[in-house]
């Protein structure tokens, strides 16, 4: 895996404002914040994309996100979030290193705006048997 920000950070190169740490994960205040309490969640281990994350590491993520997330919304105030997490260039991902966005939406509208372009599910039975039989 490419050297990123993040490997320099969790190596100790690069100081952060921590938030939680444990064996898997690191999470810490994102300096580039779109919102208030806009806080990062990575795993310690390597993994580029989260199809590459171990079940371990991603099970240790899916723990703490949402105990996370409460302390970011209790501290701001914030009501609505969004977690965020992209894989691969074409999805806007920056730092090819696994992490999560947790981004707290606040009454001032500062917070992720999304546009969303629903399409028509044509091949669904098809589809789901297909990505099913993969699993």
């Amino acid at each position: 895996m490419p050297e990123t920000i993040f490997t320099k950070i969790l190596r100790g190169e690069i100081p952060c404002h921590r938030i939680y740490e444990d064996e898997h994960v690191l999470a810490f205040l994102d300096i580039n914040p779109i919102s208030r309490g806009h806080t990062l969640v990575i795993p310690r281990e390597p993994a580029e994309t989260l199809d590459q994350l171990s079940a371990e590491s991603a099970a240790a993520i899916g723990r703490v996100l949402p105990r996370i997330a409460r302390a970011v919304l209790e501290v701001t105030g914030a009501k609505d979030f969004n977690i965020l997490q992209n894989n691969g260039a074409a999805a806007h991902q920056a730092v090819f290193h696994v992490h999560f966005h947790i981004i707290p939406m606040h009454a001032d509208g500062t917070g992720l705006g999304i546009e969303w372009r629903p399409g028509k599910l044509a091949d669904g039975a098809e589809l789901a048997s297909s990505i099913a039989g993969k699993l």
